[in-house]
């Protein structure tokens, strides 16, 4: 707990994403932080590029082929969920931010407008936080985006800045990028990183110590009050959360169903191009949760579904990302690798293994061991950052 004058901090991260992944980790900081005695708000930055593709002047500014089409993509997937889309399962996730997460300032859309509200007395804070998920990837469409370094041309009225778990993304940072990243870090008073990867990156490019942390949900832990919110969720399921691609995980949902007799059931994915796996649902934040604590087993290509599959002590297999999208299984490597699970990570076209993989038990005990020692790293680290507010 802290003592001296409550602490306001201010946390930068994708908390306003349609992803139940994006709004965990964003419950989890914000949870902890409260839990000692801080005031923790979101500072309502919302980028084109994060969840529509960008702006036109983002199109307009694009490199190259590739990425004025993916800026266009999704474009038109988000105003094509807009007009045709279930729209059940948004206003859940909307509800959660709104009156969970409780973000209270009007959505801040570029560069100069978070700048003014943070010098402004509706956005002074003692800390700010950019906080985890993959805030540190660049993107196709718009590259690096400084706001999430805590980057600030006039500055953020003295607030200590620092990191907690952001993600690269990947294992490595295109070159292109070093030399923007580095200037940016340089701004950071305390560093860290959620993959062994990211700490590499970030401590060859600062030449500062870099704190390994785990993921805000690993950072709370306990997130059985909020799935005991949840009603209407039966359990015995297979409870496939299907990212990305329906490639591969279809298969081995499908053998987890046939070994537990449960049925599959799978979150709705607005950017879904592939056939329906399973029985289509639309759950609130709280019943995602907690369809995870009820399952019989859980299938995931997410990092997150892996994440809370652990958390829950549960049966799971995490399914690679194949093809051009293997790179992004690093996050979820790096996670299974440090709790001794590396081997729950498969690849469906190896139905072998899967099968092997699924009959062992998990020794849940040594996983137990090592997860709170990620836990208090975190927290360590977390608690060493408030103290020096007091310095």
């Amino acid at each position: 707990m802290t003592s001296g004058p409550t602490p306001r901090i201010g946390i930068l991260t994708y908390h306003f994403s349609d992803n139940f992944g994006a709004l965990m980790q964003a419950y989890g900081l914000q949870s902890w932080l409260k839990s000692q005695g801080c005031r923790a708000e979101f500072i309502n930055y919302r980028p084109a590029h994060v969840e529509a593709g960008g702006s036109l002047r983002d199109l307009i500014k694009a490199r190259g082929a590739k990425a004025k089409a993916k800026i266009v993509y999704l474009r038109l997937s988000a105003l094509r969920n807009q007009l045709f889309g279930d729209r059940t399962q948004q206003k859940l996730l909307h509800r959660f931010q709104r009156e969970t997460l409780g973000v209270a300032c009007a959505p801040l859309q570029n560069e100069a407008a978070t700048e003014a509200w943070l010098n402004s007395p509706a956005g002074r804070f003692d800390m700010l936080i950019c906080g985890s998920d993959q805030i540190w990837a660049p993107s196709q469409q718009r590259g690096i985006d400084p706001v999430y370094y805590l980057h600030f041309p006039q500055g953020a009225q003295g607030a200590r800045r620092i990191s907690y778990a952001p993600s690269f993304g990947k294992a490595t940072l295109d070159s292109a990028y070093e030399a923007e990243v580095t200037g940016y870090l340089r701004d950071l008073d305390g560093l860290s990183a959620r993959e062994q990867s990211g700490v590499e990156i970030v401590s060859r490019l600062s030449g500062r110590p870099v704190a390994y942390v785990p993921d805000p949900t690993i950072l709370l832990g306990d997130f059985r009050p909020l799935a005991a919110q949840a009603t209407a969720v039966g359990a015995g399921h297979v409870f496939c959360y299907a990212l990305r691609t329906g490639q591969g995980i279809r298969d081995v949902a499908a053998l987890a169903a046939q070994k537990t007799g449960g049925r599959i059931l799978s979150p709705q994915n607005p950017h879904r191009r592939w056939k329906e796996i399973g029985e289509t649902i639309h759950p609130s934040p709280e019943q995602w949760v907690a369809h995870v604590e009820r399952a019989a087993f859980v299938v995931s290509n997410s990092f997150h579904g892996t994440v809370f599959s652990i958390l829950f002590r549960k049966p799971f297999l995490s399914v690679a990302l194949p093809g051009a999208k293997a790179s992004l299984n690093e996050r979820s490597a790096n996670l299974l690798s440090s709790l001794g699970l590396r081997h729950r990570l498969v690849d469906a076209s190896d139905m072998a293994n899967v099968h092997r993989r699924m009959e062992e038990p998990i020794d849940w005990q040594a996983v137990e061991e090592k997860l709170t020692a990620m836990q208090e790293s975190g927290r360590g680290y977390l608690r060493r950052e408030l103290k020096r507010l007091h310095a």
